[in-house]
């Protein structure tokens, strides 16, 4: 593991209990995270697994159950996938890197990838989609989500606990450059704005993109 990666580690397995108190209920107040999840959901249904990467605290993992869907969450710090279990124990949820995953090709017909880039510069992006592409089966889809722009935010405390963490904005070409440099084929792109009341004051951005044949 690189020491990135170790710190990124590292920083979510201090603040574990008190992200998973904050954001587990988050999808609540999101009605276009949860239109997006129905839209995946409906289109992997009965195709095989899901693989949430990136997962932390389990709530999007559980949306996906909730959705009918056979979900593995996964995340690169222990003390989260703690919490994730601890929350949701009947869903499977593992530690591993989402650069690197243990998985053989074609395993997956979904995953999913909230917030899960947002640490990475455009090498480590493009080295995730590269992985997305070959542990989803022909015609597997990918749905991720992240901050755009083109800041980095360094947080060096966060929930009261000490971390080093870069939050990093992407444009939405880079992004796209990624999953499709990767072998992807872009079904759909979306913005919106921030729910001001329940969430960082950033765009967001989704990608839904599909394994061909």
């Amino acid at each position: 593991m690189t020491s990135k990666l170790r710190a990124i580690e590292e920083s979510y397995s201090r603040i574990a209990q008190s992200y998973a108190d904050h954001f587990f209920d988050e999808l609540r107040h999101k009605p276009l995270d949860r239109a997006l999840l129905d839209v995946f959901a409906d289109q992997v249904r009965g195709r095989g697994p899901v693989l949430d990467v990136g997962c932390g605290p389990g709530q999007t993992s559980r949306a996906l159950v909730e959705r009918g869907l056979p979900v593995t969450g996964l995340d690169l710090a222990p003390e989260m996938i703690a919490e994730a279990a601890r929350r949701s124990p009947d869903i499977a949820f593992r530690t591993g890197s989402m650069l690197a995953l243990e998985d053989a090709d074609a395993t997956y017909a979904g995953l999913t990838a909230f917030y899960a880039i947002v640490h990475f510069d455009r090498e480590e992006l493009a080295q995730a989609c590269r992985e997305f592409h070959r542990v989803l089966q022909p015609q597997g889809l990918a749905l991720a989500s992240f901050h755009l722009g083109g800041d980095i935010v360094h947080r060096d405390e966060l929930f009261g606990q000490r971390v080093s963490l870069d939050f990093v904005f992407f444009e939405r070409g880079i992004v796209e450059e990624a999953f499709l440099a990767a072998g992807f084929r872009i079904e759909a792109f979306l913005e919106r704005a921030p729910y001001p009341e329940v969430e960082h004051p950033t765009q967001r951005g989704y990608v839904l993109a599909r394994k061909p044949a």
